[in-house]
């Protein structure tokens, strides 16, 4: 097999051979092509011609297996070897670099879901090929293709996967494993599986729609509460949250009884589109007449007012401990010193659960502002 092409082997092939030579004739030349004289590629590429119209699959799989990674194949052959049967074209499609991306696209948007998944493998995947990827409907292919670190994913891109198959447990899988997701699309990933399993919860007789829209609504908070690791992620997050309408107060709320100060002051800077510098100035004002005047300007619900004003004036005197659970100590406080400013005001609450405290946030009278 590592013998050059010889005059005896194209004797052989020309002399009608079995199969099985005509296959192991093929595998020789097709692994020698690289280096071959510019005369010898020549008579190898009029064989590869004829080869790939050879009714064996076997001669045209062995022909596909050497040259796939092969720089100098003809574009005619690749293009021949691409569209065949799967035995032989699934290789070319993963491997060769002498298809170009137009070749490509044509193959995912007409030819079967195996060669999709194969396109999809690639070593590289441009942008416009991973979109043809996207629109071709197949999960199996849109979850290689999302888990191949050398794919061309742009937000806009993994934001177009979420919308078309943030339902699918494959793509979700392998959307969550990608090295880099961007925050937004994480948010929207979350919100895509949450209606998902919203719709299963109500479908159960032992709950009430309100209280399965209450669950999800917890689940997905908290997720997205911990998407962020930098103050460039809060920003980030929030001006998402903002866009699509999920900047709600009791996702506020929620992050200052969590300790997450930083995405509080953020949110509300938002709402009240000024800069989070001027916003932490006002609302760690000593007079507190500051924050006061942002809550109005971010046009928060004025039953919300005390409940934030408590929790603000907690956070200056309590911190983690780093221990076992110092996350819940620190919103197991928060929500007690809340409770409290409440039952100055003369309202009291039944619960000192945090998710009761929400749920009841919107129940309380607009003019509540807690002077």
């Amino acid at each position: 097999m590592d013998q050059k092409l010889n005059e005896e082997d194209v004797k052989r092939l020309l002399s009608n051979p079995t199969g099985d030579v005509r296959a192991e004739i093929a595998d020789k030349i097709a692994s020698q092509h690289q280096g071959l004289s510019d005369g010898e590629r020549k008579l190898a590429e009029d064989i590869f011609r004829l080869m790939v119209r050879d009714a064996e699959v076997r001669v045209r799989e062995a022909l596909a297996r050497q040259l796939k990674e092969n720089p100098t194949v003809p574009h005619d052959v690749a293009m021949s070897l691409a569209r065949d049967v799967e035995d032989v074209s699934l290789p070319m499609l993963q491997f060769s670099e002498v298809l170009t991306d137009e070749d490509l696209i044509e193959i995912v948007r007409s030819q079967s879901p195996e060669k999709q998944v194969a396109v999809a493998g690639r070593s590289h995947v441009s942008a416009s090929l991973a979109d043809a990827l996207v629109d071709s409907g197949n999960e199996t292919a849109v979850a290689t293709l999302v888990s191949n670190e050398g794919a061309d994913l742009n937000e806009a891109a993994l934001n177009r996967v979420v919308d078309r198959y943030g339902e699918s447990e494959q793509v979700g899988k392998s959307m969550v494993e990608r090295k880099v997701l961007p925050i937004t699309v994480a948010e929207r990933l979350m919100t895509k599986v949450s209606e998902n399993l919203r719709q299963h919860l109500m479908a159960r007789p032992d709950l009430t729609p309100e209280a399965a829209a209450a669950m999800m609504i917890q689940a997905r908070e908290l997720a997205v509460l911990g998407l962020s690791n930098s103050e460039s992620d809060v920003a980030q997050l929030v001006g998402h949250l903002y866009n699509v309408g999920r900047l709600t107060p009791s996702i506020m709320l929620r992050s200052v009884c969590m300790g997450d100060m930083t995405f509080f002051e953020v949110a509300i800077a938002k709402l009240a589109k000024i800069k989070v510098e001027n916003c932490r100035t006002l609302i760690h004002d000593a007079g507190k007449r500051g924050f006061e005047a942002l809550f109005e300007k971010a046009g928060l619900p004025k039953a919300f007012y005390a409940a934030m004003r408590a929790a603000i004036d907690v956070s200056y005197e309590m911190e983690y401990d780093g221990g076992p659970n110092d996350r819940e100590r620190f919103s197991r406080r928060m929500i007690e010193r809340i409770l409290t400013q409440y039952g100055d005001l003369g309202v009291d609450f039944e619960n000192d659960d945090l998710e009761y405290l929400l749920s009841k946030m919107n129940q309380l009278p607009a003019t509540m502002l807690g002077e």
